[in-house]
């Protein structure tokens, strides 16, 4: 045991940087703009890297039965304006070097739960912006945790951590 006063706080280093670490759902909600900001200080007191991810997919059909492929807007960049909201949301407009962020394709569950085999911990909102209001855990959140390859956090509340 430390002395009081001592902290085993550190920066992960940079082999700990390039692995995963601590892997975040992220869609933009306010439960995932938390818990993106809980890992992050549990990765700084871990000393492990942090990785905002979020998943997207191409919609079968929008508007009413007509498909848009025109559109500018793709689904991909969608997330990924998404992703860097949520980290400057959650983090300010200079998060630390060993958060990083990504999109990947996919349903959200699925991709999460595979993720989850290199992650050390993976941490999601109680639910996103597909939740129902009054719901207290979201389908994702749900699925992950019963069947993700590592310990899954789901954050309540503000994203602080205390203690």
């Amino acid at each position: 045991m430390e002395a009081s006063g001592s902290s085993t706080e550190r920066t992960p280093d940079a082999a700990e940087q390039r692995r995963p670490g601590i892997i975040v759902g992220v869609d933009g909600s306010e439960p995932s703009i938390a818990a993106l900001r809980y890992a992050t200080e549990l990765g700084r007191r871990l000393g492990v890297g942090v990785h905002a991810l979020g998943v997207w997919h191409y919609p079968t059909m929008l508007y009413g039965n007509y498909y848009y492929p025109e559109s500018d807007i793709t689904p991909e960049e969608d997330a990924r304006r998404v992703v860097e909201s949520t980290v400057r949301e959650a983090l300010g407009e200079d998060p630390p070097e060993w958060v990083t962020a990504g999109t990947q394709k996919g349903r959200p569950a699925e991709v999460l739960i595979e993720r989850s085999k290199e992650a050390t911990m993976l941490v999601l909102g109680t639910r996103g912006h597909g939740g129902f209001a009054g719901l207290l855990l979201g389908s994702v959140s749900r699925e992950c945790t019963a069947h993700a390859h590592c310990p899954v956090l789901v954050v309540h509340g503000d994203g602080t951590l205390r203690g």
